[in-house]
């Protein structure tokens, strides 16, 4: 069966080749990922299932002070250009999502991180997407 264009067949359920889209609604809403803002899990500290705040982790600001950003400064001080090299091979084009949870037990609040896998789109407390529910815009 030809399309007329190059595409890649992915197996489907039950075996199918399916032919991925990337232009309609539907699919572009069922590869978004969306996660609820709290969430029912173990507690390390509290030793037992509590409810708990999700958050999407994110990296905090560099130090100016840390051992290697004063050596980089001090080396790329004065005439000279570049002096390390610049990594331009990127493979990746997504980054894993890290949840950070946090117990909502007052005198504990204990935080812990929790990957999940790669994801082009990400969610948090979005709707819930129901089955055979119009989509407006």
């Amino acid at each position: 069966m030809s399309l007329g264009i190059d595409q890649e067949y992915v197996m489907g359920k039950g075996g199918k080749k399916v032919v991925p889209c990337f232009f309609c609604v539907d699919c572009a809403l069922a590869n978004m990922v969306n996660v609820p803002k709290t969430r029912r899990t173990f507690c390390k500290k509290c030793g037992k299932h509590q409810p708990h705040k999700v958050t999407q982790y994110k990296k905090g600001k560099d130090s100016l002070y840390a051992q290697g950003k004063r050596r980089y400064d001090r080396k790329q001080s004065g005439y000279g250009g570049q002096t390390k090299p610049i990594f331009r091979k990127k493979a990746k084009t997504t980054k894993k999502i890290v949840l950070r949870l946090e117990c909502v037990e007052p005198n504990c609040r204990f935080k812990r991180m929790l990957a999940i896998k790669r994801c082009k789109h990400f969610e948090l407390g979005g709707d819930k997407k129901r089955k055979g529910q119009v989509i407006q815009f």
